[in-house]
């Protein structure tokens, strides 16, 4: 995996063994073991650990490029430690020839002896994280376990008592640990025993279902509402109707009795006001003659006062006999109403009716339900082809077939906040070719940096991926790949990095799955270089990415 220069170093030194570079690395301050002594010409002059991105002086001692910015941050005129003569920064330069050595001394797995490869430092990385005897995380969700990679399968499948498992009940899958409690609460085919020891094992989802119809089920006696008051099991109703027959009519027969009796005192009622309504009506034809005879009266006398005082007399006792009888007539009609049961059957017939029409309806609308349901499902199949289609044809419009990618990366400050909170680690370009039936091809950016460049660079990959004409093409992938960071103020400041694909690598044989294991630049650029304000590699919060393959010698379909 190839790296950049950091920002500190990219306008001091000079480009000398500037070659291309391979696409190797590996982690510096680490304890390797090499298969030989390290030799002193691969170690740094100033921490005497292996080199890493190694630097030569004028002097012609070697330092890690990390050493050399140390050195020249604590003093002003740095010295070299060796011979004490003072480091000119225009004649320290990039020795990649080193570089290439170190990265190609070999070295033991640190899981040895379980272990015995023997890799060379540049796939180092590589190796462990493909390695069986590399200890692992657990990968479900609640589980902190490390395993060894080469029991990771067993573990997951087998062991984990965070796995989800299948309910033997309701078939869904749940977490091993939560298993129990899903089955006694939540579980709708879990089976339980009825509640009225009917001896029966039913669905938890059925039980009340069950309830209704359940033989041991205590319920009221149907003469309840003529005075049976007995409670029976629902199996024994029927013997207890047999066996009650004769206490039942006789309910029956009595309360029909004392209905009778009640129609009758209302009758009795009825008949007593209707006699009390004709006295009434004698009564005011009386006071009307009177009212009469007073009127007469009234035109022959001369006394106006005592006649005016019997005349007011005489209409008050008419208005409130006049009241009586309107409010006897009242009752009388009540009383009749409730007797006359023809309009009480009228409305239960129309109702019936209503009832009858109403389950008819319901009957249409299960069916209507279900057509709008099967109508619906229809829909959505055709709503996500189509959008499956519209995916393909955006993806159509913009790949490419020369064997060149331009990526233009939008919303970078958010894209970049989302890898750094580890919602969305990386990201990958739409797909290119090489030719219209050749390689098929990505690049997969991590914006927060990826292993060595975690939190300081953006890493940037390249993805051999599975096509269609695999089959027809020469296996491993060969070709030299150049990856860049385009410079958008029209200077062509680009940054560059440029790798030939290793036949041995895994990364570039015939793709097994979707796509192989990223090969690229885990220290691209640094955030430093790529977010500061006096470059223009970030206009807009966007940012352009070009890959280019090297088509030379690639036989076309």
């Amino acid at each position: 995996m190839a790296c950049d220069e950091p920002a500190g170093l990219s306008g001091i030194f000079t480009r000398q063994n500037s070659a291309s570079a391979v696409s190797l690395d590996f982690e510096p301050d680490a304890d390797y073991k090499f298969v030989e002594t390290l030799e002193d010409r691969y170690k740094c002059a100033y921490c005497h650990l292996v080199l890493h991105n190694p630097h030569q002086t004028g002097c012609g001692h070697r330092f890690c490029q990390q050493c050399i910015l140390s050195l020249r941050s604590l003093n002003a005129v740095p010295t070299c430690p060796v011979d004490k003569e003072t480091i000119k920064m225009h004649e320290v330069f990039k020795d990649n020839c080193c570089k290439r050595e170190v990265l190609n001394l070999h070295v033991f797995c640190k899981n040895i002896p379980d272990c015995n490869s023997k890799i060379i430092l540049g796939r180092y990385q590589e190796h462990l994280q493909q390695c069986l005897f590399e200890s692992v995380q657990c990968t479900n969700d609640g589980c902190g376990d490390q395993i060894l990679r080469k029991d990771l399968k067993e573990h997951l499948s087998q062991q984990c008592k965070f796995r989800e498992e299948m309910c033997q009940y309701c078939n869904r899958y749940v977490v091993l640990v939560n298993i129990k409690n899903h089955e006694e609460n939540d579980c709708p085919d879990y089976p339980v025993p009825c509640l009225q020891n009917c001896s029966q094992i039913i669905l938890k989802k059925e039980i009340e279902k069950h309830h209704a119809v359940c033989p041991e089920a205590e319920v009221d006696c149907p003469y309840k509402q003529y005075g049976c008051l007995v409670k029976v099991k629902r199996g024994k109703l029927a013997d207890h109707e047999n066996s009650a027959l004769r206490e039942h009519m006789l309910q029956i027969l009595d309360k029909n009795s004392r209905l009778e009796e009640q129609i009758s005192d209302l009758y009795k009622s009825l008949e007593c006001k209707e006699i009390k309504i004709q006295q009434l009506a004698e009564a005011i034809k009386k006071c009307e003659k009177e009212f009469r005879q007073f009127t007469q009266l009234f035109g022959k006398n001369s006394n106006l006062m005592v006649s005016t005082q019997a005349l007011a007399s005489h209409l008050d006792k008419s208005a409130r006999l006049e009241s009586q009888v309107k409010q006897l007539i009242q009752m009388a009609n009540q009383q009749q109403s409730k007797l006359d049961l023809r309009p009480l059957f009228d409305t239960i017939e129309n109702v019936k009716q209503k009832i009858a029409l109403m389950e008819t309806y319901d009957q249409r609308l299960v069916v209507l339900e279900g057509q709008s349901s099967k109508h619906d499902l229809q829909i959505n199949i055709h709503k996500a082809q189509l959008n499956k289609n519209e995916e393909r044809f955006k993806l159509l419009e913009g790949t490419c077939y020369n064997g060149k990618l331009i990526w233009k990366i939008t919303d970078y400050k958010m894209k970049k906040k989302e890898a750094v909170e580890g919602r969305v680690l990386s990201i990958f370009s739409q797909p290119f070719y090489t030719s219209r039936c050749g390689y098929r091809l990505c690049a997969r950016a991590y914006l927060n940096g990826d292993g060595s460049g975690k939190g300081t660079h953006v890493s940037l990959y390249f993805v051999v991926m599975r096509g269609e004409f695999d089959s027809l093409l020469l296996w491993p992938f060969k070709q030299k790949v150049t990856l860049m960071l385009l410079d958008q103020s029209g200077k062509k400041n680009h940054i560059v990095e440029v790798f030939r694909a290793d036949p041995n690598s895994s990364s570039f044989k015939r793709p097994d799955g979707e796509m192989n294991i990223a090969s690229g630049c885990p220290r691209f650029v640094p955030h430093t270089v790529l977010e500061n304000t006096k470059n223009t590699y970030i206009r807009d919060d966007t940012l352009f990415l070009k890959v280019v393959v090297d088509l030379t010698d690639l036989e076309e379909l």
